[in-house]
C-alpha cells in the first residue's frame, strides 16, 4: 500500500534541530528522574554501607515491577502523536481517560508486588544484614506506586502532543522535595527518628504523590490542552479500549522489562556477594543510568517525531526522523564515554569515602564506558520502532539479547568462574551490543516498508 499524500518533509538538519529541541526537556526530565536514585544513593552512602546496600536491593525490586507499567503506558505517546499528526485530536481525550484506568490498575498491581516480595528476600540469597533495611525501604515506597503510574500516563499524553516542558519542571521539582525530606528522615533531623533506608522510601513515595497531583492540576487548568477535553466528564472503563492499549503497549513493557530486568537481576546476584560488591555496583549502575537518561530522552522525542510523520502520511519523514535521532545519539554517547573514561575516579568520590567500595566502583565505570554506544543505538532504534507501533518483534529481540545471551554469560563469568561484578558487567555489554545490532536491523526493515495510514475516524 502506498503512502497517503505526505506533508512537507524537513531537511535532515531541520529534523535534527526539531528532534533536539523536543528532546532537551525530556533529557532534563529523565536526568531529574535519574537524580532521584543519585540523591537516595548519596544520602544512603554517607549514612553507611549497609544503608546503601539496602537501598540498592530495594531500588532494584522497586524498578522491577515498575518497568512493565512504564513501558506499557509509553504506547500512549505514539498513539497520541499519530492522532495529532492525522488531525484526529477529538479522539485523544477518550483514549487518555481509558489510559488513566489502565495506569491505576497497573499501579495497584505494583503495590501488591512490593507487598509480597520483601519476605522472599532471604530465599533470593540476599545477604542477611541487608534484608531488614531493604524490606523497610520497599514497605515505605510501595505507597507511591499508583501515583507513579498515573504520573507517567499524564506525562506521556503531554509528550505525545509535543509538549515536554512539564516533564522537566516536575522532575526537578520532585528533587526539591526528595533531597531535604530524604535527608531529614534518613538521619533523624528536626526531631524525627533516624529511619535510614525506610526514611528514603517514605520520602520517595511522598515525592511521587506530589508530582502526580501537580501534573493532574496542570492538565486540568492549562489552556494548551483545553480543546482535548481531558477531564470533561467521568468515563467508566471500556475494556475494548483498554485492551487496544495493552495490545500495543504490553510488548513495549515486556521489552523494557527484558532490558531493565537484566540490570536488576544483575544487582540482585551481585547482592549475594556482600555489601561492598552491592554498594560498588549500585554506584556504578547509578552513574550509567544517569548517562542513559540522555539517549532515552532522545529516543522518546524520536518516537513522537516518527509517530507524527506516520499520522501525517509521510514515509520519508519517518526515515528522516530516525536518522536525525541517530545523529544526536552518536554525539551524546561519545561525550558520555569520554566522561566515564577520564572522570571515573572523581565521580565515585562523590558517592562514598569507603576505599574498597570506591576502587571497585571506579573499575566498573570503565565497563560502563564500553557500552555507551550500543546502549544508545538500541534505545534509539526501539524508540523509533515505537513510533511505528512495531512492538512485537523488538520484544523478542530483547528477550534473546538480554536473556539468551547477556544474562547467561554474565552469570557464568561472574558467579560460575568467580569474576564477580566484572564478569556480570561483561554480560551487560554483550546483551546491549546484540540488542543494538538487531534493533537497528529491525528499524531498517520496518522503516523501508512504511505504507502506513491510520484507519478513518469512526
Amino acid at each position: 500500500m502506498s503512502m497517503s499524500i505526505a506533508s512537507p518533509t524537513p531537511r535532515l538538519s531541520q529534523e535534527v534541530r526539531a528532534t533536539g529541541l523536543l528532546a532537551l526537556p525530556l533529557v532534563l526530565g529523565h536526568v531529574s528522574t535519574g537524580l532521584i536514585s543519585f540523591v537516595d544513593n548519596v544520602i544512603a552512602g554517607h549514612h553507611g554501607t549497609q544503608t546503601l546496600a539496602a537501598v540498592t536491593i530495594g531500588t532494584a525490586l522497586l524498578w522491577l515491577p515498575m518497568l512493565i507499567p512504564i513501558g506499557t503506558l509509553i504506547s500512549l505517546t505514539a498513539s497520541v502523536s499519530q492522532l495529532h499528526g492525522a488531525g484526529r485530536e477529538r479522539e485523544i481525550g477518550p483514549l487518555f481517560r481509558q489510559a488513566l484506568w489502565l495506569a491505576l490498575g497497573l499501579g495497584l498491581i505494583m503495590f501488591a508486588f512490593l507487598t509480597v516480595v520483601p519476605p522472599l528476600l532471604p530465599a533470593f540469597g540476599i545477604a542477611p544484614d541487608i534484608v531488614p533495611g531493604a524490606t523497610a525501604f520497599l514497605h515505605a515506597v510501595r505507597w507511591g506506586g499508583p501515583a507513579l503510574t498515573l504520573y507517567f500516563c499524564m506525562r506521556y499524553l503531554s509528550e505525545g502532543m509535543h509538549w515536554t516542558l512539564p516533564t522537566m519542571l516536575l522532575g526537578f521539582g520532585g528533587l526539591l522535595v526528595l533531597a531535604p525530606l530524604g535527608y531529614i528522615l534518613c538521619y533523624g533531623k528536626l526531631g524525627f527518628p533516624e529511619l535510614g533506608a525506610e526514611g528514603l522510601g517514605i520520602a520517595s513515595a511522598t515525592m511521587m504523590w506530589i508530582q502526580a497531583l501537580c501534573f493532574a492540576g496542570y492538565l486540568f487548568t492549562t489552556k494548551r490542552f483545553a480543546h482535548l477535553h481531558l477531564f470533561s466528564h467521568f468515563e467508566a472503563p471500556r475494556w475494548a479500549a483498554i485492551w487496544d492499549l495493552l495490545r500495543t503497549g504490553l510488548p513495549i513493557g515486556i521489552t523494557v522489562l527484558m532490558e531493565g530486568g537484566l540490570f536488576i537481576v544483575t544487582a540482585l546476584l551481585i547482592g549475594r556477594l556482600g555489601a561492598t560488591e552491592a554498594a560498588s555496583h549500585q554506584i556504578a549502575i547509578n552513574v550509567a543510568q544517569l548517562c542513559f537518561m540522555i539517549p532515552m530522552g532522545v529516543a522518546e522525542a524520536t518516537t513522537v517525531r516518527v509517530g507524527h510523520a506516520v499520522g501525517s502520511g509521510n514515509g520519508l519523514g519517518v526515515r528522516r526522523a530516525a536518522i536525525a535521532g541517530l545523529v544526536i545519539i552518536l554525539g551524546t554517547q561519545t561525550l558520555s564515554a569520554l566522561v566515564l573514561l577520564f572522570g571515573h575516579d572523581a565521580i565515585v568520590g562523590v558517592y562514598t569515602a569507603d576505599m574498597g567500595v570506591a576502587a571497585l566502583a571506579s573499575t566498573l565505570l570503565l565497563y560502563a564506558a564500553a557500552f555507551q554506544f550500543p546502549d544508545g543505538v538500541q534505545v534509539l532504534s526501539a524508540g523509533a520502532l515505537r513510533g511505528l507501533k512495531d512492538t512485537r518483534v523488538p520484544m523478542f529481540i530483547a528477550m534473546f539479547s538480554y536473556w539468551g545471551l547477556g544474562m547467561p554469560l554474565g552469570a557464568g563469568l561472574g558467579l560460575g568462574l568467580g569474576m564477580g561484578p566484572q564478569g556480570m558487567w561483561l554480560g551487560l555489554i554483550l546483551g546491549l551490543t546484540a540488542a543494538a545490532i538487531l534493533m537497528a536491523w529491525r528499524l531498517r526493515v520496518s522503516s523501508r516498508r512504511v505504507g502506513i495510514r491510520l484507519p478513518p475516524a469512526a
